[in-house]
Formats: structure tokens, C-alpha cells, sequence
């Protein structure tokens, strides 16, 4: 049955973050599985407007009000009419017009909630304000919430809102092009063009260097660098408000010849840097992050990863088989995990093919793309049990 469907998010390509990012690959897969798919976030730059991609219609409203990655967007509530299902990506502060515009539409919601927003101070507080308020409602009124993972659900600070919902909790994963990241060799004249030899042996950082990034690690990972033998080189893509703070802490850490900042790059050249590189790492240090796009990116390109043990996280990463995970904010242990990878260079080939072979299993997006499609399915089959007679002659 052709669904019509409405994804909502507060960013969107080519806005770079995970969230964007997933709601994106979500939507794409749907459009192919011959959905009507559209999908709402904010106008960039002022420009709202209509526009098509890749079988997806998206919708850029025009925000009453933005603070950072938050647009108040109140043409939802009219936008939200005429759908089968409508997905919202959560935390989006303002998005919770959603939950309003779901419930006078009588269409069920489903939620896939990305992480927890750790702030502090004044933002802190207004966070948790909102989390205990509008926030608790919206994850209430959710058909299906949707974690990445059961682990990262069990460990969230948004469970104890959710008591009494269990049935209505689900799990469903990140995932990832694996036509687009590939296996392959070290990628010599890549590395040429970043002053790296072929003996040189190459970690990967791939994250936004922005404030609303703080939590990705980069200092512990220039921290662990610095401990290691010179031949170790350091590669970060990304870009943001912060990068001239990291790069000056690498010239502190005596970095400068030894870690390359690549800044921002395209979706064509990105799996270009997992293939230049010789392990992948991911140093967050809070539950900010939940699950980390950039380890199946990396298993999918056979590179093995690093990866800090959170709740969420440590689910992607099979310890000893195809990385290992260390504790957080701890440059020493995160220098000793890299300095086993990369001493061993049979060892780290090993480990990333059988990570290949996992994501293939289970993080390809195609598979997400049917078992979301699967989920909708099994909402809208328990709406029409449960809806009252006027909403369902409405349908």
C-alpha cells in the first residue's frame, strides 16, 4: 500500500549533522520503496520554498523564530494535514508543534529520538524545563518511539518520562550507503595531496567542529596523538566555530606537522577519507552521542574503529572483532587502543573486513528503509483497531 508520508526535522541537508543526515536517508529509502515521501525543516538562509530530491518532496518553512538549530515553525500545524504517517526527529526543540498538528489530524506519530541534548547553565536549565513539559508529552503521544538502540533507550534521560509506554518502544539503527562506502586500498595519491607518505600510518576524526559538537573529543584525541610515535598522523574533517581552538591546541601539543584539518568535504570525497585512512575514531565524551554515523561509514569502507564506550555507541563496535572501545575522556587509553590497531597491520585488516561484512548484515540503509517501512505499517494497523468511528471514516 502507498503511504504518504511526512518526515520533520530541524535540519537537513546540505545543513552537515546526523540527525539531517538520517532523516534524509530515511526518506530516500521510503521514496524508493514507492512512497509519497515529503519532508519539513526550516528555510535556509531565509529562502523557504518547495524543492524535489531524489523522489522526496521537501518543504522549507520559513521559521517565526530560530536559536541555533531550533526554528519555532508554526506553519506546521496546517503543513501536517493529509498524511498516513507523520515521523518526527526528536530532540527539536520547537518540533513539538508536531505532536499538536498530529493529534488534529488524528494521524499517528512516530518518533526516533537521536540523543540527548546535554547543556548547561541557563541553557541547561531551560532544556530541562522543556524535556519535563512539552517534551515529555510529545515522547507520550508517540504511536512508536524509535531508539537507535534498546541499550542507548535503557541509559537516556528521557526513560523515566516514558513509564507506562513500553509497548509503544521500538529500536531501529542508524545505518549506511554501502555503495557509496566502500572496501579498498590505501589510497596513495590521497594521501600525496595531505603531505602523508605511504609509511605513514593515519587516524581518521570525522566530525563538525561547532559548538553544538562540543562533545565529539577532538582534544582527547589530539591529547592521544601527542603520546604517540611521530609516524602516527592525525586526519579531521570537518569544520565549524571551534576549529581554530583544536588547531591551536595541536600546535600546543607540538601537532603541527602531524595533524591535517581538512576542513568541510563533499559527500563524493568523503569515503575518499576512510579509504586514505588507516583506523577510524570516535572520542565523544557524553551521551550526546548515541550512535556514531561515522563507525559504519568506517566499517563499510573495511577501516576498523575506535570508539568511546557509551550507551549506543559500544552497540555499533564489536570489541576485538572489528575495534575496540575505550573509556571516555581518556587520551592515555585512546593512544594505547590506537597504538594496537595501528602496530599491527594484518590484525587491522582483519578487523575490518569482518566489519564490512556486519554493516552489510545490518546497517545497510536499504534494510532500515524496509523495517521502518514495516513499523509504519504495524502503527497504522493498530490506529484503525483503536481509532473512534469518526476518525477512521475520516481515512
Amino acid at each position: 500500500m502507498k503511504l504518504r508520508i511526512a518526515h520533520v526535522t530541524a535540519t537537513f541537508p546540505p545543513y552537515r549533522g546526523g540527525t539531517g543526515n538520517v532523516c534524509y536517508h530515511n526518506a530516500r529509502e521510503l521514496a524508493r520503496r514507492g512512497h509519497d515521501v515529503h519532508v519539513f525543516t526550516a528555510a535556509i538562509d531565509g529562502a523557504s520554498g518547495v524543492e524535489q530530491r531524489d523522489g522526496i518532496t521537501i518543504h522549507r518553512l520559513r521559521p517565526l523564530v530560530r536559536v541555533g538549530n531550533a526554528p519555532i515553525l508554526p506553519g506546521l500545524l496546517t503543513a501536517l494535514r493529509g498524511f498516513d504517517v507523520i515521523h518526527l526527529h526528536y530532540p527539536f526543540f520547537g518540533g513539538e508543534i508536531t505532536t499538536l498538528a498530529a493529534r488534529l489530524s488524528h494521524t499517528p506519530l512516530v518518533i526516533t529520538y537521536h540523543q540527548d541534548v546535554l547543556l548547561h547553565g541557563l541553557m541547561g536549565l531551560i532544556e530541562r524545563t522543556l524535556r519535563l513539559t512539552a517534551g515529555r508529552l510529545t515522547l507520550r503521544s508517540a504511536a512508536r518511539l524509535l531508539f537507535t538502540s534498546r541499550d542507548y533507550g535503557n541509559a537516556s534521560y528521557v526513560r523515566p518520562l516514558l513509564r507506562g509506554r513500553e509497548a509503544h518502544i521500538g529500536e531501529l539503527p542508524n545505518g549506511v550507503d554501502t555503495n557509496a562506502f566502500t572496501p579498498g586500498p590505501i589510497d596513495s595519491a590521497f594521501r600525496s595531496q595531505h603531505q602523508l607518505s605511504a609509511e605513514d600510518r593515519v587516524a581518521l576524526l570525522v566530525a563538525g567542529l561547532d559548538r553544538a559538537h562540543y562533545f565529539k573529543g577532538v582534544d582527547v584525541f589530539l591529547r592521544a596523538l601527542a603520546q604517540l610515535p611521530k609516524d602516527i598522523k592525525g586526519v579531521i574533517v570537518g569544520d565549524g566555530d571551534l576549529r581554530a581552538s583544536y588547531q591551536a591546541t595541536a600546535a600546543a601539543l607540538g601537532l603541527g606537522d602531524r595533524v591535517r584539518f581538512a576542513g568541510r568535504v563533499s559527500d563524493t570525497d568523503l569515503p575518499r577519507y576512510y579509504r586514505l585512512a588507516d583506523v577510524t575514531v570516535l572520542p565523544s565524551v557524553t551521551m550526546g552521542e548515541a550512535f556514531g554515523l561515522v563507525l559504519v561509514e568506517s566499517l563499510a569502507s573495511a577501516r576498523p574503529v575506535i570508539a568511546t564506550n557509551l550507551p549506543g555507541v559500544r552497540t555499533v563496535v564489536s570489541q576485538e572483532r572489528d575495534g575496540l572501545l575505550v573509556e571516555p575522556n581518556d587520551p592515555a587509553a585512546l593512544a594505547q587502543a590506537l597504538g594496537q590497531i595501528l602496530g599491527d597491520g594484518h590484525r587491522s585488516r582483519n578487523m575490518g573486513q569482518v566489519g564490512r561484512t556486519k554493516v552489510e548484515l545490518l546497517y545497510d540503509w536499504a534494510q532500515i528503509g524496509a523495517r521502518l517501512e514495516a513499523i509504519y505499517q504495524q502503527v497504522l494497523s493498530e490506529a484503525k483497531r483503536t481509532a473512534p468511528a469518526y476518525a477512521r471514516g475520516q481515512r
